[in-house]
Order: structure tokens, then sequence, then C-alpha cells
């Protein structure tokens, strides 16, 4: 696609568009080639630089005081569903984009973005995308996000990209094809996705996304429900017990989904995550067990009596380049990640999923293949 557009003043844009216009182009065509069918038109380079160039710029603009949030959409009108069309196309500036972003900035709207030979412009907006979708999220000042969905998740959109400022990082989809990479990173990449609400590998994503939403910090342990070796790794008496154990999200994964309707049961299931990642944010480690019951909050964890301290984890993010490495879990955020890696050293079948307070999102779970415990950083799937 040419335009009139200029060259791009985010020199990030130019850097990483040509890389996301082939990641869009290829999963398109994969898609077409084993049949599946609503699929998006896949933007050429020029117009994924135009829209994030766009986008950073109007990002650390302010409307009333207030930053945007906004998400827009390359699609033509047409494959849009019922898309609310103004009745006069706007061009697809920085400063038309922020002044429309508080009307526009509920989760699921999107704005939607064409072209024609002259320029790129904005169309209207749209609650329904087709697959592969480019779409292009600015979450905060200077942080944008590009993502898709594919017919085969109705949840989580898979992420591609993430920019901040100059700090720019493209999704390494192949870094979850080894084989113990624990199920939530590979759902997250798209490589085992389930259109189901209540697949429980999507509901600990939601609460991996709610968990970094309050901006606390917090741990969430994650352990097998045939026995309770997890109390070797908890400092006693616990705290905050609970008894009997709080099945509230485990009730609803168990609903018979012909008894009531989905929106129901979405909106029922949302309610419960977060009331368990709220518990997150008290200091100390919240436990479920692997059918999503609440077992305790606010634990101490321990190392075990027959156990070694941790002395370093297999560090990995799923970025291009991001070349896994051996590290003293310390060196990834402190005593939090300490205390995580700690315990899912001692209890192996365990699942350690640690926020940060400034955003990030590491998953500790142990490696049978090389005997070690490995660190996860996935907040950039989760944003």
């Amino acid at each position: 696609m040419e335009t009139a557009y200029e060259s791009s003043t985010y020199q990030a844009a130019s850097k990483v568009a040509g890389n996301i216009a082939v990641h869009f182009l290829k999963h398109i065509a994969a898609a077409a080639e084993n049949s599946e069918e609503e699929l998006a038109t896949p933007p050429g380079t020029r117009a994924v630089e135009v829209m994030i160039d766009v986008a950073f710029w109007a990002s650390l603009q302010r409307e009333e005081g207030v930053p945007p949030r906004i998400s827009l959409a390359f699609l033509h009108p047409d494959q849009a569903g019922k898309p609310l069309l103004f009745s006069q196309r706007l061009p697809l500036t920085s400063k038309i984009l922020s002044k429309l972003a508080p009307g526009v900035e509920r989760a699921g709207v999107h704005v939607g973005v064409w072209y024609d030979e002259y320029e790129m412009y904005i169309w209207g907006t749209t609650t329904k995308l087709p697959n592969y979708c480019f779409v292009l999220d600015v979450s905060e000042p200077g942080l944008l996000v590009i993502k898709h969905r594919s017919n085969r998740g109705l949840g989580k959109f898979t992420n591609v990209a993430m920019l901040k400022g100059d700090q720019v990082k493209i999704v390494n989809e192949n870094s979850g094809l080894l084989p113990d990479s624990p199920a939530i990173l590979r759902s997250l990449l798209g490589l085992n996705t389930s259109a189901l609400w209540n697949d429980p590998v999507n509901v600990l994503i939601q609460m991996a996304v709610s968990m970094r939403a309050h901006k606390r910090g917090g741990i969430l342990l994650v352990t097998p429900s045939h026995h309770d070796g997890w109390k070797e790794s908890i400092i006693h008496p616990l705290q905050y017990p609970i008894s009997p154990v709080f099945s509230g999200v485990a009730d609803l994964i168990c609903k018979d989904s012909n008894v009531v309707s989905e929106l129901y049961w979405q909106n029922a299931l949302r309610r419960e995550i977060e009331n368990i990642s709220g518990l997150t944010a008290v200091d100390g480690a919240t436990v479920i067990n692997d059918r999503h019951q609440l077992l305790t909050f606010g634990a101490k964890i321990a190392r075990a009596g027959h156990s070694e301290p941790v002395e370093q984890v297999l560090f990995s993010e799923p970025v291009v380049d991001g070349t896994p490495r051996m590290i003293h879990p310390s060196n990834i955020g402190g005593t939090r990640h300490l205390s995580a890696a700690q315990f899912v050293h001692d209890q192996q079948e365990a699942l350690a999923l640690v926020a940060s307070q400034d955003g990030y999102f590491t998953v500790f779970s142990w490696s049978n293949c090389v005997q070690v415990v490995q660190a996860h950083r996935i907040d950039i799937l989760l944003i």
C-alpha cells in the first residue's frame, strides 16, 4: 500500500513494521490453506508503520488530563459485521485519535482503520473482527501492543509485539515448542488454544491477567489436587486457612453450559476469578489446586526440610533473540521470585505465577528434561 504519508517520526515504527507485516501475511495464508473462514486482510508494511507511528504520538497526548487508551483495527467496514459508521471518514492522525479516545476506550471496542490510494483513514468503530485481524492497542503513554485473535480461541488475544518508547519486543512463537513448556505459555503463544471459556488453562490465563491488573504484586501457587505435599513448603500455622476449600471457580467450570447462557457464565466466572486474584495482593502466597479450588492465602513460603536452597533457574522470555540463560532467581525480581522458585524446586508438580508491582509477570515450573526450575517471563503476552 502506498499513501501520501511522510516517513515515520517514531523510529521504532519503521524498524519493526516489516517483520510484523510478514507475521500477519504468514498466519493468514496458513489459515486460508486450512480452509479457515472469516479471515482478515493482511496489512502491508507501510500500513503497519503508519498505524504504529500515529498511535505512538497519540499515546503521548492527553484529553482533559487523561492519557488515551484506544484499540485500532485494520479492516474494511464490510468485514466488521454491523459496524458503527461515521457519515464522513476521518484522517488517521494522532490529534484525532486522542480526541476520539474517551468515547472508544471500553474493552472490545475497536476503531476501524482502512486506506485508499491517498491516505489511511478512520471509518468508525466495531466490536466484531475477522480472524487474524491486525489490532494495535494503546495501553498507556508510549506503550503499544500489536495482537490478533484466531478462530481457535475466544478469550485472550494473541500478542505479536510490544513497543515501549525505543524498546521493541517481537514475540517468538517457537519458544513454546519445548516439551517442558507450561500449558499457560503454549496457550498464550497460540499453540494450544481452546475455544472453551471454561478450559482450565484459559481460566488460569484470566487469573494471571487479573493478578497483573491490581498492580500490587503477588504469588499464585497451583498445586496438585491428589495430595497435599505443598504444605511441606509453607510455614504453619497458616494465617488465612480456608475450610472447606472455596470452590467458586471450580463449580463454574463444571457447570453444564446448557443450563445457563454463555454471557451469564462468563460474567460469573469473571467475578469469581477477581475474587481469588484479589487475594494475591495480600502479603504471602495464594494457594489453589489444579481444580481451581482455593486452599489458603497470605501463606509464607519456606524451604522444605528435605531440600537444598535453589541456586539457579533457567530464565527465558518468549521474544525474538530471547536466549534462555541460567541465573539466580533473586536476579529476576527479588524475594518474591526467590520464594516462588524455591517452592517449585521443592514441589515439582506445582506451578507458581508471580506478578511484580512494576508489571512484570513470571511463571515458574519444573523442567524434567534439564532437572531445573524454569522461569518464563510472560508479561509481554498478558498486556
